[in-house]
């Protein structure tokens, strides 16, 4: 066992790196052509399946590197056609990931930690806390996963699942870029997208990636003492700095930020919350993503109803802003946002 945990994973190096490794093994350069397909291309999960490779190469491949792909532990099915799956890494660590089919598309909500330490009270990962963060590969193999179990073409990704991945920046953009990359899923940069609480150094520096990865926000309040009470992590980070940090963003990047907003009767969807939504975001490129909160056992909070999330978005609207009453998907099986938690128990 000890032997296996000290090998080298081999979907964690570059096509420059295992060209290195092969060169120094005295293989001719096509071999690393073929071994990048088989890695990167074909996603393989063992030496065994590269068939186009001599038994003694891959025998020393082998013997240095390792296929650390995780181990499905639960899956369900929500009625609508979303997957959930309780994904287990080889230190015994698991996070939940979400497949949504729709039509000839294949989204995927992938999380960037197991758990979370930002303490968002309406949110059952943060609730249950943080364990640790993922690597980037380990962020990649779960798009692999749903891939695999589909057998189709993952079209887009959302970092919305478990932690905030902005407190994993350099893993969070190793991930987008494995993701985006030709020898990889090789998804397009605008449909790769990362949600942040708002961690203002991060989005900086996010500002600063020459790829057009996308950008989302959890506002869920536009009234300080409100989202401190919500999202007590991210307190320092006011709402006026983060609104100038994302008028930089826009500014630097040309590109419009999402804002995401789960409306929770009587918290955020009262008058007053309404009127400063509307005034934080009229005049300012941005689209506002609302959504009903959704039921988590035990929380004392409740969705706003329907009526009040319509009205919001007409509010808005008429104001100029870019608005989406998104429905939630797989919520019958605690898929959808908020409501995902490392939980072993699964209902099949």
């Amino acid at each position: 066992m000890e032997e296996t945990k000290a090998r080298t994973d081999i979907r964690t190096l570059s096509p420059d790196e295992l060209g290195m490794i092969l060169r120094d093994l005295k293989q001719p350069a096509f071999r690393t052509k073929q071994i990048v397909e088989w890695v990167f291309d074909k996603n393989v999960s063992s030496f065994d399946e590269m068939t186009n490779i001599p038994k003694a190469l891959r025998e020393q491949l082998a013997e240095q590197f390792s296929f650390n792909a995780p181990e499905e532990i639960a899956r369900q099915v929500s009625s609508d056609g979303s997957r959930k799956y309780l994904l287990r890494f080889s230190d015994g660590v698991s996070v939940e990931t979400v497949a949504m089919p729709s039509r000839s598309k294949l989204a995927v909500c992938i999380s960037t930690q197991a758990g979370c330490a930002m303490g968002c009270v309406f949110c059952a990962t943060g609730i249950a806390g943080l364990t640790r963060s993922l690597t980037a590969q380990e962020m990649v193999d779960q798009v692999l996963h749903v891939a695999n179990d589909f057998n189709e073409r993952v079209t887009s990704v959302v970092f919305m699942g478990q932690g905030e991945p902005f407190n994993n920046f350099d893993a969070t953009v190793e991930a987008l870029r494995k993701l985006n990359s030709e020898h990889g899923p090789n998804i397009g940069a605008r449909h790769l997208t990362v949600s942040t609480c708002g961690i203002i150094p991060r989005i900086r520096a996010f500002a600063d990636l020459p790829e057009q990865f996308t950008l989302a926000i959890s506002l869920h309040s536009a009234i300080q003492q409100t989202r401190n009470q919500l999202m007590p992590g991210v307190k320092k980070y006011t709402l006026p700095r983060l609104y100038e940090a994302l008028q930089l963003y826009t500014e630097k990047t040309g590109r419009r930020p999402t804002y995401e907003f789960a409306m929770i009767e009587g918290v955020n969807d009262t008058d007053p919350e309404m009127r400063a939504l509307c005034d934080f975001c009229e005049g300012t490129l941005c689209h506002v993503n609302l959504i009903q909160l959704n039921n988590i056992p035990d929380s004392p909070f409740k969705p706003s109803p329907q009526k009040k999330v319509e009205e919001l978005q007409r509010r808005l609207m008429t104001r100029g802003v870019e608005t989406t009453i998104r429905v939630s998907r797989g919520s019958d099986i605690d898929a959808a946002c908020g409501q995902l938690k490392q939980r072993l128990t699964i209902h099949r």
